[in-house]
């Protein structure tokens, strides 16, 4: 009598609202009020893929949770790395947490920064503080195929040299002969010997090509408005300019309606929106 085979065991895709457990592998202060978490799955079971653009749902056992995006690197999934500031309750209570604590993660949830409609172009990312962290896994992607991108340019600014995000990985990419990066501070303080003024300042001089090139933006919607606006008198269009809208998200699916943008839901629709897709109430207070 043949032997009956063993059936084999699949994972379930997680339900987008229950949080899987995940456990901390790892803390790291970055700057005075931004540190990082990296977290593995603490049921056995394998870590689910993301694109670049895309955030969790973090929830604090007890506490509640929040919306963050992912800032490792996508070519390994099973350990996810978010970085956040200090902002409120929740994060609060994050920044608390230990190597072996648990955490819920729901997710990933958003469409995706524009990889797939960079690729033969030049690349210019212009993150301001901690925005550097959504796009840093555009900068693992574009590493990783390198060959199927033009010229790729980093424009950085941070309030103060303290505030820089990333300080040992910045100067890695900028020793690189295939990345142009150049970075800004509002304010210079210490042995800083780098650029000073806003983030807006380095676009003129940036090296890309206007007319074929993908621009993703990242930071405080005031910086956002004004890259934009820097971007477009280099004569980059508004389609081919990209933003991060990330803010009001509770419920990651477009259910609760507390990020509804215009017509649209940062947390399904977004949080990376073409911009001129979002151009007429962009600017509007009440929106």
């Amino acid at each position: 009598m043949a032997s009956k085979s063993k059936p084999i065991t699949v994972a379930a895709p997680p339900e987008p609202m229950q949080p899987r457990p995940y456990r901390i592998q790892r803390v790291r202060q970055e700057t005075h009020d931004t540190f990082t978490l990296e977290l593995e799955p603490a049921d056995g079971v394998d870590g689910f893929g993301f694109e670049p653009g895309q955030f969790n749902m973090l929830y604090v056992f007890g506490v509640g949770e929040v919306p963050i995006s992912i800032s490792g690197d996508p070519a390994t999934p099973r350990r996810i790395v978010h970085t956040t500031r200090v902002v409120g309750t929740v994060t609060r209570a994050m920044r608390k947490l230990k190597r072996g604590d648990r955490i819920g993660v729901r997710g990933p949830f958003g469409k995706p920064w524009p990889i797939e409609q960079a690729r033969g172009r030049d690349v210019v990312l212009v993150p301001g503080g901690i925005g550097l962290a959504p796009l840093r896994p555009v900068l693992y992607a574009l590493m990783a195929q390198r060959k199927q991108f033009r010229r790729v340019t980093l424009l950085y600014g941070a309030r103060t040299p303290k505030d820089v995000l990333f300080p040992k990985q910045l100067e890695q990419w900028r020793s690189r002969s295939d990345f142009n990066v150049s970075l800004t501070v509002d304010h210079a303080t210490g042995a800083w010997r780098d650029n000073v003024g806003l983030v807006t300042s380095l676009i003129p001089r940036a090296q890309f090509d206007p007319a074929n090139a993908v621009a993703m933006i990242c930071g405080p919607e005031v910086m956002m408005r004004f890259v934009v606006m820097e971007l477009e008198k280099r004569g980059m269009t508004d389609d081919r300019i990209y933003v991060s809208m990330e803010r009001n998200m509770k419920c990651g699916l477009g259910f609760c309606g507390h990020c509804l943008f215009g017509p649209t839901f940062i947390c399904k629709d977004g949080p990376v929106f073409r911009f001129d897709s979002i151009r007429h109430f962009f600017s509007k207070r009440e929106v």
